[in-house]
């Protein structure tokens, strides 16, 4: 498989294979044929949202199924698997999906979402964003299948396994520094870049929080969405190189 191609296709997903043969149900085979229509002997391309991306030619075209037999595969590196991204509810959805949207685009594939002490939208809804997700992955030709879980309180989210980086305005280490500086923590072991809710963290929330944990992004107060969305520019832009 030429990896130039992967710049114009179009990406489905599926973790169901057989043999030789991948097979897409439900909405992804309802894209494939009713949306795209496609027939059979038609080329697709398919994630397993494990790296692999496998160059398929359809075989059988059924009412809920599509069976593609696996012509070659590719299996790329998650250089991102260290990493994860706590993101607090943020009032505006349309603003919190976009910065899910944004940061699987630039490659980041695992999710915390918590509740901290001032969002104003609360709850579990990791099922939207799941899709959300899955949806941006294709898009972007990820061969990652992105990972959301949800937190309900700052606390809980502290106790979780891996180094935290807390992103606070009043910190004195800037993430630029920490990229150099512990570049080679962040790539090799459990990192979690934890962001701060519209308003900030609440005095309670402060309490726990460790001074060394914290870092500031820029000089100027981002906005939470935004701040999540340049974390992840600056890590795409480190990790890659």
């Amino acid at each position: 498989m030429r990896t130039d191609i992967l710049s114009d296709i179009e990406l489905y997903f599926s973790d169901k294979i057989e043999n030789e043969y991948i097979i897409l149900e439900n909405d992804e085979a309802h894209h494939a044929i009713k949306v795209m229509r496609h027939n059979l002997d038609d080329k697709l391309f398919v994630t397993d949202g494990n790296g692999f991306i496998y160059q398929t030619t359809i075989e059988n075209i059924s009412k809920k199924e599509v069976i593609a037999k696996i012509d070659s595969k590719k299996f790329y590196e998650n250089k991102f698997q260290n990493i994860t991204f706590c993101i607090p509810r943020i009032k505006n959805q349309e603003r919190f999906e976009f910065a899910l949207e944004k940061c699987v685009e630039l490659g980041i594939t695992n999710f915390i979402v918590f509740d901290s002490e001032r969002s104003i939208a609360k709850g579990d809804k990791t099922d939207r964003w799941q899709k959300i997700l899955i949806a941006a992955m294709k898009q972007s030709l990820n061969a990652y299948l992105p990972r959301v879980k949800y937190v309900s309180s700052f606390e809980k989210l502290l106790q979780l396994e891996g180094k935290k980086f807390i992103f606070e305005q009043t910190a004195v280490n800037k993430f630029d520094f920490i990229l150099n500086k512990e570049f080679a923590i962040i790539n090799s072991q459990l990192s979690n870049f934890i962001f701060g809710p519209e308003g900030g963290f609440s005095n309670n929330e402060m309490k726990l929080i460790d001074e060394e944990m914290k870092i500031k992004l820029i000089n100027q107060r981002l906005r939470s969405e935004t701040a999540i969305i340049a974390a992840a520019s600056l890590l795409a832009i480190k990790l890659t190189q």
